[in-house]
């Protein structure tokens, strides 16, 4: 029980972080400060995870990245498309 607590918050935690920089980059569309190569990096990273939490049916992991991929790939095409 305390697990799923512990992993619930740090889910929240982790994904609400992520949000702010999400969304000042969708609304300004500037994507200047951003690493093309990091963001690629850390979409993989965010994806395993994912595939991590379906595997391991562990879902606070599964929806927390889930929803950090989804900002992540969004930051990403941003940053392809406004060079």
């Amino acid at each position: 029980m305390i697990e799923q607590f512990i992993g619930y918050v740090a889910a929240i935690l982790t994904t609400a972080s992520f949000v702010p920089q999400a969304i000042k980059t969708i609304r300004t569309r500037n994507t200047q400060g951003i690493s093309l190569v990091m963001y690629l990096m850390f979409s993989t990273g965010v994806l395993l995870w994912f595939i991590y939490g379906i595997v391991t049916d562990d879902i606070p992991i599964l929806v927390a990245n889930a929803v950090t991929l989804c900002f992540a790939v969004i930051i990403m095409g941003y940053k392809i498309i406004y060079k």
